[in-house]
């Protein structure tokens, strides 16, 4: 089946530019607009309230200020919370970001949006998805969005909700399972995201060979990657794409 004419770009910023700025914050993805990316990577889920936010973790702990679980939160306690004092004090008073608010920013600069579907555990990833979605959907161009998950019912939702010709959703693994065609042939995928570590040459190519894009996280040492792209990698996510300058083929 047909999918968005997207354009990867070799690198994609991480969490935004994680390196240089506090992580799936509108701070990290100034940034990386500022050094040159045209995409990023980010990650969804939803407050206790239902509001989709930028967040990663389960709780807050590791990056804020606060120590509640996202769940527990509705949106004006999320919005109290400081998330960028704990990576430096240029970034203190950063706040929270809803998805509404990113996508308005994403699109305003103009760039592509990698939104992971992150269902934490005893969360509902149908909830997430009929929340999340039709705002990304509405907000960016086929072209520019790729959806990525390692829940497999949150990309069966999402398939749902779109077909392959409006969105293009990415498989996410650890390491490369038996079945992970039967994954991606189940949602239509447009692509395969693997943990570079565990990316076996051999691996890549069943990939290539069967017309899938092949997304590499996360590298941040362009020297021990460098083989990868021999493999056929399309792209890297990588916590900071300025350290490629110089690196790619």
């Amino acid at each position: 089946m047909p999918h968005p004419d997207i354009a990867l770009p070799r690198l994609l910023a991480h969490r935004g530019l994680s390196a240089r700025a506090p992580e799936n914050t509108l701070a990290a993805v100034r940034a990386a607009h500022g050094v040159g990316c045209d995409w990023v990577e980010l990650d969804v889920q939803l407050l206790g309230d239902g509001t989709p936010v930028i967040w990663h973790d389960a709780t807050v702990r590791r990056c804020s200020d606060g120590r509640a679980r996202l769940a527990e939160l509705d949106l004006p306690a999320a919005r109290r919370l400081d998330v960028g004092a704990w990576f430096g004090d240029a970034f203190r008073g950063e706040r929270i970001a809803t998805l509404a608010e990113m996508l308005a920013l994403i699109a305003e600069l103009g760039m592509g949006l990698n939104l992971e579907l992150k269902v934490n555990r005893g969360r509902s990833a149908a909830a997430l998805v009929e929340s999340a979605l039709p705002e990304a959907l509405d907000a960016l161009p086929p072209e520019r969005l790729i959806v990525s998950s390692f829940d497999d019912d949150a990309l069966a939702c999402a398939r749902e909700i779109a077909p392959p010709s409006r969105l293009a959703l990415g498989v996410l693994f650890e390491g490369m399972t038996r079945d992970w065609r039967a994954r991606c042939e189940a949602v239509s995928a447009f692509g395969v995201h693997a943990d570079w570590r565990r990316l076996s040459r051999r691996g890549a190519a069943a990939v290539k060979a069967e017309g899938y894009a092949l997304l590499c996280y996360t590298p941040n040492d362009p020297a021990a990657f460098a083989n990868r792209w021999g493999w056929g990698v399309d792209a890297a996510i990588s916590d900071d794409p300025t350290c490629y300058t110089g690196h790619l083929p």
